[in-house]
């Protein structure tokens, strides 16, 4: 019955999907299905048909009439989807767990007990409790419109452009740490979290700077990741530094380094990343790269659990950054070994980048206390080495450099991610934009755009 089915689904795909049954795409497609759908469903309570809409549609080409007939079974007792790829098979399973989010179980895995799981007795916060308390930490008090009406009617003019499409979801402005501005598409709200795509890699330099403070790294030294040991092994120089700064030198499948292996199928960030040869001498050559960042939060892992335990360094985002900062409804998702995939793999709402922004608006600080060194927000921002070719922005460490862009002012950094996801920070301002969204191909938000017309539109004092 199972070969009939996928026969029929496949069958009624576009001639292009057909011309090529290539088994791995396959599997790849139906892992991209059971990972949005899950995420999706339980991270952030979506429904089907709204995930199919926005997380479903638009995607990479390669693989959009599969996963649009590929058939999906979400067993909501157990928090699993599987989507049958190919008839001799198992489907592929992605499976749910609290605060970890959904994980991607092997090509061929049926087995959903041993996935890893946080601490014991680590339990999520009470968001009746969090939400409660002043901004940032919780929502109280966390919007102050501007005064004059005159500034408020321009500023939600400029807001009002952003959602001409209605593949925007969220925009937030904030002024002084204060919310001036914040809508939301028709269907969602400041508690409705979707994927922070490559704002993650924003996270992870943000974590590698927790551990810093905490002297756990020196970015100036080698990343001790363990697959790089053995004597003689060049890979071994590569530093902190060169993996946030994407100048690895470690050879890539390509600018951009899809890695759909670990993102959708199945694979664990040891067995791809740390596999990686060099191609250039550490710190010679900038690759915008995937695998740096998942490197770092591997290194950093491996750093946290060699006093603490593998569940340490589970532990480790929500208890020294994302719930001090007030990021209660922030999920970043592991592979099926437990390794965080800390340059995509997160689920969270506008006002938490929000939250994330304002550390590095505030110098660092946050909840009350210096979670950050001092001057790790200019390290974040700041060139070293080589740069982006063909590309107007710069690079800094997990962090876009967005001086000029649009006439903005010098300084202005951005975290950005697949699909128009943004958190703008102008620091000659005292300014933060937020934009989420679900861009289709060929039709991306120009957000420095956006940005200057938000500046524009509000007064200087």
């Amino acid at each position: 019955m199972k070969r009939l089915m996928i026969a029929a689904v496949l069958a009624a795909a576009p001639v292009a999907a057909q011309t090529a049954p290539d088994p791995h795409r396959l599997a790849l497609a139906a892992g991209y299905k059971a990972a949005f759908l899950c995420s999706g469903r339980w991270n952030a309570g979506q429904d089907e048909a709204s995930i199919s809409r926005d997380d479903l549609t638009g995607i990479y080409r390669e693989y959009q009439a599969a996963v649009t007939a590929l058939p999906a079974v979400i067993d909501e007792a157990a928090r699993t989807v599987s989507v049958a790829f190919e008839p001799a098979m198992p489907p592929r399973i992605a499976v749910w767990r609290p605060l970890l989010g959904c994980v991607q179980l092997p090509p061929g895995a049926t087995a959903v007990a041993e996935v890893p799981r946080l601490v014991p007795g680590l339990a999520a916060p009470d968001l009746a409790v969090t939400d409660a308390k002043p901004w940032p930490l919780g929502d109280q008090g966390a919007v102050q419109p501007l005064r004059r009406r005159r500034d408020r009617a321009a500023l939600d003019a400029a807001v009002a452009k952003a959602f001409d499409s209605d593949r925007t979801t969220a925009v937030i402005v904030l002024k002084d740490g204060k919310i001036i501005a914040e809508r939301y598409r028709a269907d969602w709200t400041m508690h409705t979290p979707q994927r922070t795509w490559s704002v993650a890699k924003s996270l992870t330099a943000t974590l590698v700077g927790r551990a810093v403070q905490k002297g756990l790294v020196d970015v100036a030294q080698p990343a001790p990741v363990p697959e790089w040991q053995a004597p003689g092994d060049p890979r071994a120089a590569i530093t902190w530094s060169h993996l946030l700064r994407m100048k690895s030198g470690l050879w890539t499948a390509g600018p951009g380094n899809r890695t759909d292996e670990v993102y959708v199928g199945g694979s664990q960030v040891a067995q791809t990343a740390a596999a990686m040869p060099l191609e250039y001498a550490p710190g010679t050559h900038f690759n915008y790269s995937n695998n740096d960042i998942m490197l770092a939060a591997l290194a950093l892992s491996r750093t946290v659990a060699k006093d603490g335990g593998s569940h340490a360094a589970l532990a480790f985002p929500f208890t020294e950054l994302l719930w001090p900062l007030g990021m209660t409804r922030t999920t970043p998702e592991t592979d099926w070994r437990g390794d965080f995939v800390l340059s995509s793999q997160v689920w969270t709402t506008a006002r938490d980048m929000a939250r994330l922004a304002l550390l590095y608006q505030n110098g660092g600080k946050g909840g009350g206390q210096q979670l950050l060194p001092p001057d790790w927000p200019a390290f974040v921002e700041r060139a070293d080495g080589p740069q982006p070719v063909g590309r107007a922005e710069g690079y800094g460490a997990g962090f876009w450099r967005w001086s000029g862009q649009a006439g903005l002012p010098d300084g202005t950094y951005a975290m950005n991610g697949n699909r128009g996801q943004f958190a703008v920070i102008v620091p000659a301002r005292n300014i933060i934009v937020i934009r989420r969204g679900f861009d289709l191909v060929g039709a991306a938000f120009d957000m420095p755009r956006f940005t200057a017309a938000v500046l524009a539109a509000l007064p200087d004092k």
